[in-house]
């Protein structure tokens, strides 16, 4: 199996390279085993293998489009974007990052299609609870309109129902999944403004103060990057008989109060966090990021996607990754 990864060295996209390296595809019998196409603005290191191949530079660019045709892959992994707060700072470059280029590769996956060279591919799109912009202080449901308040999270609506679009004139076989705040993302990823979900980790596990810029009883919707994981791995299994008409899902969460999350981290460290964590709210990122309401998925959750379980197993899961 052929399988394309954008953003592949990003903290999602390289995590799940390693958890495919790891993990045979289902059913595969010889010959079953899967070749990664990577594409990022930049690697770290080298393939994994001698199978594998590495694209550096923008997964829109002609030279990858036509190594595509080639050798078409039948499941992608769109994780590359331009994170929020800085495509806000950088219109131009937001657009054509998170939007412009999306375009460009959804519509020549379809014209491969479209001209016979391959069934459709499974896409499994990086969306983000973005979409929603600021909302009220009652449940959210699989049903709330996205209103984003941000250029990111408008592009990552245009990017939803143009792979959805594609899905139902069977051109590709695709599905969006609006992630919450994955973590804990690196300490040097400040492009995020929701980066405050993942420092607190930081800190904490190193013993140092951080100065939070929400307050203690704002909420946010936390996933782990092993729970991110394994529900990007479940949407590219899910039949298309399973998918909603949107082809959209809203992943379950766990809805918590920031001090909850830092007491159990704290906790499970042996770290004074009153000492180390001190709040000095900024009202756009509270609103934006730390307002957010209890969130019902029971549809998503019927269809086999999961969350962490509990403060405590999300906070276990985050400190046991290699940061």
């Amino acid at each position: 199996m052929h399988v394309l990864i954008t953003g592949a060295d990003g903290f999602v996209g390289a995590a799940l390279v390693r958890r495919l390296l790891q993990v045979p595809p289902e059913g595969a019998g010889q010959g079953g085993a899967r070749r990664l196409t990577l594409v990022d603005r930049h690697f770290r290191q080298g393939p994994p293998g001698p199978e594998h191949r590495q694209y550096t530079g923008s997964f829109a660019d002609p030279a990858l489009l036509q190594c595509l045709a080639d050798d078409p892959p039948q499941q992608v992994f769109h994780l590359a974007s331009m994170p929020g707060a800085l495509a806000e700072r950088e219109p131009e470059v937001g657009i054509q990052a998170n939007l412009l280029a999306t375009v460009h590769l959804l519509e020549h996956l379809a014209g491969l299609t479209r001209q016979g060279r391959t069934p459709p591919p499974r896409v499994v799109l990086a969306s983000s609870v973005a979409v929603y912009g600021a909302l009220g202080a009652g449940p959210v449901t699989e049903q709330q309109l996205p209103q984003p308040e941000l250029s990111y999270g408008a592009h990552k609506w245009m990017s939803e129902l143009l792979l959805a679009d594609f899905s139902r004139r069977g051109e590709l076989d695709g599905c969006s999944l609006r992630l919450p705040g994955i973590v804990a993302r690196p300490a040097a990823e400040s492009g995020h403004g929701s980066a405050f979900m993942s420092q607190i980790f930081h800190a904490l596990r190193e013993g140092r103060s951080y100065e939070c810029p929400v307050s203690p009883e704002a909420s946010a919707w936390w996933m782990s990057l092993d729970c991110c994981l394994d529900n990007l791995l479940h949407a590219a299994s899910l039949s298309a008989s399973a998918m909603p008409a949107s082809r959209c899902w809203q992943l379950p969460v766990l809805s918590l109060p920031v001090t909850r999350v830092i007491e159990a981290t704290a906790q499970h460290l042996g770290r004074p966090a009153a000492a180390l964590i001190h709040h000095r709210p900024d009202s756009r990122i509270e609103a934006l990021f730390g307002r957010q309401p209890p969130l019902l998925t029971p549809l998503a959750e019927a269809a086999g996607f999961v969350h962490d379980g509990s403060v405590q197993g999300l906070v276990a899961r985050v400190l046991a990754a290699d940061f």
